[in-house]
């Protein structure tokens, strides 16, 4: 790949789509920052290496705050002061630190593994439904690996249960969007509808989170603004389910293309959490950061990205990187895959990142429970994937039992 050329992934097609990691192997090895056309056609550049990459997560030069300093339209058809994106992933510190810190106060670690029972019993519920098909067929994400984590992070902030399927159809627009056109009407709708929520959880309170946030505040009496509540409640409910949903499917994938590693993982559920970290480094749910922002020019690697540049981190080729993980390319539950990117690394690191590997401990040991024979239904190659650099996973994955 001839240096200063712009690298077009758009070109590559399905193939790239497929299977990515040979294509950042060889970006990799030319240097860790790339100027290429993304599969939106859209020209950025790209961070690859892990240690680019954790260099790149925690440069302020960097900016995830879109709102402030740069023209939103370039990373989403949205204006510039949309309520939906007055959260902590699109702020810099100051802004990011007292947003998460009035978040993280409700978000506990004894919130989330209380949610254990719950999950479990979701889980069951999902599969006796699933299992009880005579056809002894379905489709894991439909049935399984999307509901379970969108019941949990619903019923944790407090969303009736009616308006799911309309959130699925927003968050599918908002993270890869079919057309410009669908993706401003997510960014109407949802807000509006969160907006509405909000004003009855104020009036009603509840157990549930959000109305935790709505009414909790700090020692200095700081609290959510209302903007900042429907961006928040975004978010959560975006990542909240995203991130589970394509662990299952993913680590699904995984276990069912490496037989022996699945065969031994059904014999010794003790490997278990090594097996999560192992799905979440091998092919995790996220391929690349959601844009930064250059606000300077920023030089890695011999390489200068100018001041205005939209850059993608790719931790999908960090956890790739043999400089950190020997035979990088071979699944390994035995693997000590700690230090993966998966969750991102810095400030922005993933808050919801306990309860993901929750739901998928639950999840993918039950499944296999319950499940002796569950198999693939479908070649890897005729699978539909997620558009876009942003989530990894595909929209289907038949099985069979």
């Amino acid at each position: 790949m001839a240096a200063g050329s712009i690298v077009d992934l758009q070109g590559l097609g399905g193939d790239f789509t497929r299977d990515p990691y040979p294509v950042y192997a060889e970006l990799r090895a030319a240097g860790p920052v790339h100027r290429v056309r993304d599969l939106d056609g859209e020209e950025v550049w790209l961070v690859v290496g892990y240690d680019a990459c954790r260099a790149a997560f925690t440069d302020p030069r960097l900016s995830r705050d879109w709102r402030r300093s740069g023209n939103m339209s370039q990373i989403v058809n949205t204006e510039q002061d949309q309520p939906a994106l007055a959260h902590m992933l699109m702020s810099d510190p100051p802004d990011h630190t007292r947003l998460r810190r009035l978040v993280a106060r409700e978000f506990t670690p004894r919130r989330i593994d209380a949610l254990a029972p719950r999950i479990q019993q979701v889980t069951d519920e999902l599969l006796d439904a699933m299992l009880a098909r005579d056809e002894r067929r379905a489709d894991l994400i439909a049935s399984f690996a999307f509901p379970l984590p969108m019941t949990v992070i619903c019923e944790l902030l407090g969303v009736p249960e009616l308006d799911r399927d309309a959130f699925r159809g927003w968050s599918n627009e908002m993270v890869a969007r079919t057309s410009p056109e669908a993706e401003a009407r997510a960014y109407q709708e949802m807000p509006a509808y969160l907006a509405e929520l909000v004003a009855d959880k104020r009036a009603h309170p509840g157990e549930d989170l959000l109305s935790a946030l709505i009414h909790t505040a700090d020692e200095g009496g700081d609290r959510l603004a209302p903007d900042e509540l429907i961006g928040m409640s975004v978010l959560l409910l975006i990542a909240g389910h995203e991130t589970t949903l394509n662990l299952i499917g993913n680590g699904m994938r995984a276990l069912f293309a490496h037989p022996s590693q699945l065969a031994d993982l059904r014999a010794d559920f003790g490997l278990l959490d090594g097996a999560i970290e192992e799905m979440l480094r091998y092919d995790g749910p996220v391929e690349a950061c959601t844009d930064r922002l250059a606000l300077a020019d920023v030089e890695m690697g011999g390489v200068t990205i100018p001041a205005g540049s939209t850059v993608l981190i790719v931790m999908a080729d960090a956890d790739r990187d043999p400089e950190r993980f020997g035979e990088p390319d071979r699944f390994d539950i035995r693997r000590d895959a700690r230090g993966h990117m998966a969750f991102g690394h810095g400030l922005h690191h993933c808050l919801g990142a306990p309860l993901a590997r929750l739901e998928g401990r639950i999840a993918i040991r039950t499944l296999l429970e319950r499940c002796p024979s569950l198999a693939p239904d479908a070649d890897e190659a005729e699978l539909s994937w997620v558009a876009g650099l942003l989530i990894r996973g595909v929209r289907k994955l038949p099985v069979r039992w």
